[in-house]
């Protein structure tokens, strides 16, 4: 399994980006073929900032597939393009950072 997490920083009016996020742009992820399960978490507290800074964490989105050859699967279909264009539409492209990670144990 590999999933596909986005490390959001808190906007400016977190009730607009939450009431765009949730309301486009997770409906057209969760369309994205080969998507196993789909986890938003909002952060509550950062116990050790590390490697942070001064950024504060506000949203968590893991996206999990079940291998990366299905992860780029997915990343080649148009629900994919579209999900990447309402993010980047909604102003989420400005807050994130994307990456992917291999689960070695659950």
């Amino acid at each position: 399994m590999i999933k596909y997490i986005a490390l959001y920083r808190k906007p400016a009016n977190p009730a607009d980006f939450d009431e765009k996020y949730f309301g486009t742009h997770m409906p057209i992820a969760d369309s994205v073929p080969g998507l196993v399960r789909a986890e938003v978490a909002k952060v509550q507290r950062v116990f050790l900032a590390g490697f942070l800074g001064d950024t504060e964490p506000y949203l968590i989105a893991e996206l999990y597939f079940e291998s990366a050859e299905s992860m780029k699967a997915a990343f080649k279909t148009p629900e994919w393009a579209s999900s990447g264009a309402n993010l980047t539409e909604i102003g989420g492209m400005e807050l994130v950072a994307m990456f992917s990670a291999e689960v070695v144990e659950s």
